[in-house]
């Protein structure tokens, strides 16, 4: 029986290159496709694949959390984080919540292959940047900002151009209580208590451009 994979990318594009590379293995079968955490968690207790490639920076639900949430749920799937990322605390975080492997998106199709069958065996892979990456972190301390999610990120930029909550939300055709809770979120995950502490922070560490 071919291994049972399933592709987590919030792009459409990406999903649909790793859909013919996985047609060039006869052993291995795509049986599913999720754009997003929420939808990736749903389609697995609906089909449960054997190997899930998961994209580690999406909107709303990123891929480190999606991971936590289908190890616990279904432990018998396996997880590898496919990236674009090497920063030392995302790959730290990833295999903390449970990802077998680390690889990044520019991994030749044997390589991916191999760690999908790894993974299907319970053995690990980790790509050489993404293990460099790791050693690195485990020296230094960890870069504020990473696992902030994308419309955390958006409301970031806007809060550092100094717009209130009600001017984002506007900005961003949301209400001002989901601004709110995004400003939580963003000055609990920068580990500061106020709006200016968060706005130095994200310019200290160049988190918005």
């Amino acid at each position: 029986m071919p291994i049972r994979v399933m592709l987590v990318d919030d792009h459409e594009m990406v999903r649909k290159g790793l859909a013919l590379f996985l047609k060039a293995f006869d052993d291995l079968e795509l049986v599913g496709e999720a754009g997003s955490g929420p939808a990736a968690i749903q389609l697995c207790s609906e089909i449960l694949p054997d190997v899930v490639l998961m994209d580690v920076v999406m909107p709303e639900m990123d891929g480190v959390e999606t991971t936590r949430i289908i190890r616990q749920q279904f432990p018998q799937i396996q997880v590898i984080a496919l990236t674009s990322f090497t920063e030392g605390e995302l790959v730290k975080n990833a295999l903390e919540a449970g990802a077998i492997a680390y690889l990044l998106k520019d991994v030749s199709a044997d390589e991916l292959a191999r760690a999908i069958r790894a993974a299907y065996s319970g053995r690990a892979t980790l790509s050489p940047d993404a293990a460099q990456a790791l050693v690195q972190s485990s020296n230094q301390p960890p870069v504020p900002g990473l696992d902030l999610t994308e419309r955390e990120r958006e409301v970031l930029v806007l809060m550092v151009e100094g717009l209130n909550n009600t001017q984002i939300a506007e900005k961003l055709t949301v209400s001002p209580s989901t601004i709110k809770s995004h400003v939580s979120s963003i000055l609990a995950k920068l580990d500061v208590s106020t709006r200016t502490e968060a706005v130095t922070l994200a310019f200290r560490h160049n988190l918005v451009s």
